[in-house]
C-alpha cells in the first residue's frame, strides 16, 4: 500500500480557519480575516476551566513542554467547493480524490509561510524538533520562560474540576502577532487527556442477555457476519483498516482471539505505526483492553483485510497526520475522546478530500446533556457510530432484532457518561447535538425538532451496531465482557471495508466521506432494505429524562441504524462510480427518480410500481431504458448493461 509520508497544509498570512460548514454535501471551514487587530488570539478548551478556578502553583519556569504549532489551509473557497463536487453525482468530479501530494500542492501551506513560523519559533527560543513536508504543522520544544514570553502567557496548574488529577494551562489565550500564519498551538495545557471507550462489564451478559456464541452468551468472531452481513463473500481482501490508539496492545491476544473463533478466523497482519517516542510496548499493569478490542473487531467483520495499521501515539495531531499519509487505507475507525484542535480537524477534511472514512464511535453516556461532546463524536468530518443491543437467532446464527444500547446504572469506569461520577454512572449509546458545529447540509432534510433534536446544529450519532456483551481478548492472555461504542465504530470500519473491496473490485474508487451517501439513502425508498432501522428503547438516564427516544428513520439515539447486509454495500458501491446511479419508472404510479439502487429489481420495482421501464445512467454518461423484471438482479443488470464501459 501507498504510505505518503508527507502532509499538507496552510493559508495566507493573517488569516486564521474557523469551523464552519459548506452549503453543499461537505463540512468544510470557512476563514476569518484578523487584519484589523494586532494580535491573533489562540483559544482553548482549558480556557472556561481556568476562568472558574484558583491556580494551585506556577509551572516551573526551566520545565520544558512539548508543542505543535499549526498552520492553516489555503484556497480555501476552492477546497469548500472541490469537496461539494467529489460528493455530488452530477458533478464531472465525482470521487475523483486527490492523493496527499496533490492536496498538500493545491490546499497546504507555502514554504514561504512554513519559514515564517520555524523562524518565530527559533526567535522566541523555541527548540524546532520537527518538520513535516506538507507543512501543516511544526513539533516544538521550549522552557517554559519562553513559551510564556512567546504566547504572552503564565503557566498555572490547577485542580481539575471533573477529574482527580492537576493540569497545567496559560491563566488567558495565547496570543501571537497578527501577522504569522498560526492556526493553532497545541500542548500549551494538559486539560483534556484522551479516554477510551470500551468499559467492561460489572454484570455479566446473563443480566443483559445476549446470544451470541461464546459459553456466556456474549457476542464473538463469526457472529458479527452472521448478523451484519450474512451469506456475503466478501471478506475485505484487499482492504486495510486503520486505528487511533493511545495505548498498545498484545499481537498474542489477537491471534489467540482469531483461533479461538469456530472456525478459526484468518491470521490477519498487524502493523503498527509509532510516533510520540512510542514503541507498541504495553505499559506494566492497567486495563489494555481497548485497542485489543479496537484490532478483533473489524477481523471479526472483515477476516480476510490484508492488514490492521495501529496507529499509536499521545497526540491526536500527529495520529491524524500519520493516518493521512497512508493513503492506501481508505477506512478508519477512532474509540477515544480526544482532545481537538483546528490543526486535527483540517486532517479530518483531508481524508475526504482523499477518498478516506473516519468512524468515531459517539460516547457512552446516553444523551449528551450535561458537559461538552467527547470530541470528534460531533465533528461534522465523521461518521459518528452509537450503539445497539443485538438479540440473534440461536448462539450466534442470524440476525433477529436490535434494541437502543442502554446498561443504566453500572459504576465500572470513572470519566465517560457526561462528565457523571463513579456513583451516578449510566451508560448507553451517547447521542445529542453540538455546542460547536452548525448543522450540516446532509441533515437538513430531517425533521430533527420532532426527534427533539437540533435544525442548526450537528446531530449524532450517524449509525450504529453492535455496543454490548462482546467478548474481548486481553492484557497478555485475559479475556472479558465489554460494552461501548467502541465496539461499534471498528465494526463499522470492518463493514466499510467490505464496501471498498466491492468497489474496487469493479474498478471504482472508494467510498470516501460516508455521510453524503447514507442520509441521501435515507431520504428514499431503498433506506428500509438498507438499514436496520432501531425502533425500540431510548438514551435516557436520570439527568436527561425524556430524550432521547427511538424513532422511524433517523433519531438521535442509533442514528440511521445498522447496515442490513449486502444491500447497503450495493447501494454504495454504485456511489463509488458503478453502473447504475439512478433510475426513473416512467410505467406507472408514483413516476420519479431514486437516486440509490435497490439490491434487487424485485425491490426496486415493488417499491414504485410492478414492472416497466427503468430508466438509468452510468456516471458521467447518457441516460439509457431497459425493459426490468421482478426477478432480475442487480448483478444481472450490470452484466447486462455496456454503458460507460
Amino acid at each position: 500500500m501507498s504510505n505518503q509520508t508527507s502532509k499538507m497544509t496552510t493559508v495566507p498570512l493573517r488569516w486564521r480557519v474557523v469551523i464552519a460548514f459548506g452549503s453543499g454535501i461537505g463540512m468544510l471551514f470557512s476563514v476569518t480575516s484578523s487584519k484589523a487587530a494586532e494580535l491573533h488570539l489562540i483559544k482553548s478548551h482549558a480556557q472556561a476551566a481556568v476562568a472558574k478556578l484558583a491556580p494551585i502553583s506556577r509551572l516551573p519556569a526551566d520545565s520544558r513542554l512539548s508543542l505543535i504549532i499549526g498552520l492553516p489551509l489555503r484556497n480555501q473557497d476552492a477546497l469548500t467547493n472541490l469537496f461539494q463536487q467529489l460528493y455530488d453525482p452530477t458533478s464531472g468530479s465525482f470521487h475523483h480524490f486527490l492523493t496527499p501530494k496533490e492536496f498538500t500542492a493545491r490546499f497546504g501551506p507555502t514554504e514561504a509561510d512554513y519559514s515564517v513560523v520555524t523562524n518565530f519559533a527559533a526567535t522566541n527560543g523555541l527548540r524546532v524538533v520537527q518538520t513535516y513536508g506538507d507543512r501543516e504543522m511544526v513539533d516544538v520544544s521550549g522552557a517554559v520562560a519562553d513559551i510564556e514570553k512567546a504566547f504572552h502567557v503564565t503557566m498555572h496548574t490547577y485542580k481539575h474540576p471533573t477529574e482527580s488529577r492537576q493540569f497545567y494551562a496559560p491563566d488567558v489565550a495565547a496570543t501571537v502577532d497578527a501577522s504569522l500564519p498560526i492556526l493553532d498551538v497545541s500542548g500549551l495545557d494538559d486539560f483534556v487527556l484522551p479516554h477510551p471507550m470500551a468499559h467492561k462489564m460489572n454484570r455479566t451478559p446473563a443480566w443483559n442477555p445476549a446470544s451470541g456464541s461464546a459459553g456466556d452468551g456474549s457476542y464473538f468472531g463469526w457472529d458479527f457476519r452472521n448478523a451484519y452481513v450474512p451469506g456475503v463473500s466478501l471478506n475485505g481482501s484487499g482492504q486495510y483498516v486503520g486505528l487511533v490508539e493511545f495505548q498498545g496492545y498484545y499481537p498474542s491476544d489477537i491471534t489467540a482471539y482469531e483461533n479461538a473463533a469456530s472456525p478459526a478466523l484468518p491470521h490477519v497482519p498487524l502493523v503498527n505505526v509509532y510516533s510520540d517516542g512510542l514503541s507498541g510496548i504495553p505499559g506494566a499493569g492497567g486495563d489494555l483492553s481497548e485497542c485489543s478490542l479496537d484490532v478483533e473487531m473489524p477481523i471479526a467483520m472483515a477476516p480476510g483485510l490484508a492488514g490492521v495499521y495501529v496507529f499509536e501515539g499521545n497526540n491526536s495531531d500527529h495520529i491524524l497526520a500519520n493516518m493521512v499519509a497512508y493513503s492506501g487505507i481508505k477506512q478508519f475507525s477512532s474509540s477515544w475522546g480526544m482532545s481537538d484542535d483546528l490543526t486535527a480537524n483540517q486532517y479530518l477534511i483531508q481524508m475526504g478530500i482523499d477518498g478516506q472514512t473516519f468512524f468515531q464511535a459517539s460516547g457512552d453516556g446516553d444523551a449528551y446533556v450535561v458537559t461538552p461532546i467527547y470530541w470528534p463524536a460531533d465533528n461534522p468530518n465523521v461518521t459518528s457510530v452509537g450503539g445497539t443491543e443485538l438479540v440473534m437467532n440461536g448462539s450466534g446464527a442470524s440476525y433477529a432484532s436490535e434494541s437502543v444500547w442502554n446498561t443504566g446504572f453500572d459504576s465500572n469506569g470513572p470519566w465517560c457518561c457526561n462528565g457523571q461520577s463513579s456513583s451516578t454512572a449510566y451508560w448507553g449509546s451517547g447521542g445529542g447535538y453540538s455546542s460547536i458545529y452548525p448543522i450540516p447540509a446532509w441533515q437538513q432534510s430531517i425533521n430533527m425538532t420532532a426527534l427533539g433534536g437540533s435544525s442548526t446544529a450537528r446531530n449524532l450519532p450517524d449509525v450504529a451496531l453492535t455496543a454490548d456483551n462482546v467478548k474481548v481478548y486481553l492484557n497478555n492472555g485475559a479475556k472479558g465482557d465489554y460494552m461501548g461504542t467502541s465496539i461499534a465504530a471498528p465494526l463499522w470500519a470492518g463493514y466499510m471495508a467490505l464496501v471498498n473491496q466491492q468497489a474496487a473490485a469493479n474498478g471504482q474508487p472508494s467510498v470516501g466521506f460516508l455521510n453524503a451517501a447514507i442520509y441521501k439513502i435515507a431520504q428514499g425508498p431503498a433506506y428500509s432494505y438498507c438499514f436496520h432501522d432501531t425502533v425500540v428503547g431510548n438514551n435516557t438516564w436520570p439527568g436527561s429524562p425524556s430524550k432521547y427516544s427511538t424513532a422511524t428513520g433517523y433519531d438521535l439515539c442509533t442514528g440511521l441504524g445498522s447496515p442490513n447486509g449486502i444491500n447497503l454495500i450495493d447501494a454504495l458501491m454504485p456511489y463509488s462510480g458503478a453502473i447504475w446511479v439512478d433510475y426513473n419508472y416512467t410505467g406507472g404510479t408514483n413516476n420519479g427518480t431514486y437516486n440509490f439502487p435497490f439490491t434487487t429489481f424485485a425491490q426496486a420495482v415493488s417499491a414504485v410500481s410492478p414492472s416497466g421501464n427503468v430508466w438509468f445512467r452510468s456516471s458521467g454518461h447518457k441516460r439509457e431504458t431497459m425493459t426490468v423484471t421482478k426477478s432480475m438482479t442487480l448483478k444481472a443488470f450490470n452484466g447486462a448493461a455496456t454503458v460507460g464501459q
